[in-house]
């Protein structure tokens, strides 16, 4: 098996792990109560989800 045979430099190996960072998660706003929310998801505060109950949530005061 092939061994290399000199170290890579940290400026190498720092290049190609430009591209493993996690990106931003964007969020949408929930048409129905207006919260913040994950696109293509149902709404955590709500419940709804393209307009129709999905989930049903209780309210805590």
């Amino acid at each position: 098996m092939p061994n290399p045979k000199r170290r890579h430099s940290s400026a190498r190996r720092d290049r190609r792990r430009t591209h493993d960072s996690l990106d931003v998660m964007s969020a949408s706003i929930c048409p129905n109560c207006n919260a913040s929310r994950m696109p293509h998801r149902v709404c955590p505060s709500c419940g709804f989800y393209r307009g129709k109950q999905a989930l049903r949530v209780e309210q805590t005061v």
